[in-house]
């Protein structure tokens, strides 16, 4: 008896539903739909609320799409397509269905699929910054970066400040030419520390590989009146469509000059709302091993970059800590900004310093500004400078300037 109670009770209340639902316009159907699947994730009914409201409205495309995405999101795929395709065979112009069907193909490993689904809305659509960015990222997970380039450029010289074009053309830019060669120099003046100015030289050669890009570097330094050499090798292995590794070892037979030995690891995660999240470690060691962790957050804003960096050193004692805010402006494409960097305490990524973070028990202390320009010319050549000051202690509580110029070629072939 208890159980038939409870019976009546539901079917009097899925009756009740119906009957509501059958009273609201399409376009409340469509707010309590949308309700249903992002408030609650309860995504059958937010489907049967939506197939009610096209029963209202049949050429109501912004529900179909809606409805086509919950099908999506169940792995109701061939619904999806089937939904999708019913909104383009009647309005062929209709840049969401496109956009909806290519990432439904891109999500489900279908890559071709999605790029069939794109270059058809752009016959359609001929001048969709959506639609053209998304055959972007969808031809770089094919690694057709120099397609994938050509488009990115497009979109941003039409629309310099689309925030997701920047972000995207960073990672392609790396990708777009199997080889790279560079060379830096770096000349470091200090008004107390040392009379003989200090001179950094690198030099490197980076390929694409099956796995990521690999690079080879060798580091020159002439410091405390004597030479020395560094031979360091970086792999950026993709793990994921969004989430990359970078892998650092180095070795100096040159100790003093360089560490004996470093190394590093990081995971790079490319995030929703053109947001990027690192975290990793460094290892470093002269005459003791010291561990160092990092983290960081970059986010693309127009034409801006914004990265916020920690470095975190623990000791027995204490807890070193350092800090880097880089902001670049972007003039044009992904090698042309200029760059303001503000920092706190020691990094061990900078070559200049890195040979000082386990030099004393004595955490150092650290402030400095840094201005850069990056100019691309005739395509795949880069030029770089850089100008800073830092001031910086040598000894507890004695503190002197570091004046800072950098220059810097790239080729990539």
């Amino acid at each position: 008896m208890h159980l038939a109670k409870k019976t009546l009770l539901s079917t009097f209340f899925i009756f009740f539903i119906f009957q509501l639902a059958k009273a609201q316009t399409a376009d409340e159907l469509f707010i309590t739909a949308r309700k249903k699947a992002f408030d609650e994730k309860n995504y059958p009914e937010a489907i049967e609320l939506a197939k009610t409201a096209l029963t209202k409205s049949p050429d109501y495309a912004d529900i179909r799409v809606f409805l086509g995405r919950l099908y999506t999101w169940t792995k109701k795929l061939d619904s999806a397509r089937a939904t999708f395709n019913t909104i383009i065979t009647k309005q062929p112009d209709y840049e969401d269905a496109y956009v909806a069907w290519g990432n439904l193909e891109f999500w489900n490993y279908d890559t071709k699929k999605g790029i069939e689904i794109v270059d058809q809305g752009l016959k359609n659509i001929p001048g969709s910054e959506t639609l053209l960015l998304l055959k972007a990222k969808l031809l770089a997970d094919l690694n057709e970066w120099q397609s994938a380039e050509s488009i990115v450029n497009q979109v941003i010289k039409n629309n310099p400040q689309q925030t997701e074009a920047r972000a995207l053309s960073a990672k392609i830019r790396e990708n777009s030419a199997l080889n790279k060669f560079g060379i830096n120099y770096d000349y470091i003046h200090f008004d107390k520390q040392f009379n003989d100015p200090w001179h950094l030289l690198s030099i490197d050669y980076g390929r694409q590989t099956s796995i990521g890009a690999v690079i080879g570097r060798i580091n020159y330094a002439n410091r405390f009146n004597s030479s020395g050499l560094q031979f360091e090798m970086d792999s950026y292995p993709k793990i994921a469509r969004n989430l990359q590794a970078y892998v650092n070892v180095g070795y100096s037979p040159d100790m003093g000059i360089f560490p004996k030995y470093r190394a590093g690891f990081s995971l790079y995660a490319s995030l929703p709302l053109s947001l990027e999240l690192e975290a990793g470690l460094r290892f470093l060691r002269s005459q003791d091993n010291t561990w160092i962790y990092t983290a960081s957050v970059g986010k693309y804003y127009k034409n801006f970059w914004f990265n916020l960096r920690t470095f975190l050193t623990p000791s027995t004692t204490s807890l070193s800590q350092s800090f880097i805010l880089q902001t670049r402006y972007y003039l044009r494409g992904a090698d042309d900004y200029l760059n303001l960097s503000l920092s706190t305490g020691l990094s061990p990524d900078e070559q200049r310093n890195n040979i000082l973070i386990n030099a004393t028990n004595y955490k150092l202390k650290s402030n400095g500004i840094m201005l850069g320009y990056r100019k691309s010319f005739k395509a795949f050549n880069i030029v770089n400078f850089k100008a800073g000051i830092e001031n910086q202690e040598y000894f507890k509580d004695t503190k002197g300037n570091q004046l800072i110029l950098g220059v810097g070629y790239i080729r990539r072939f």
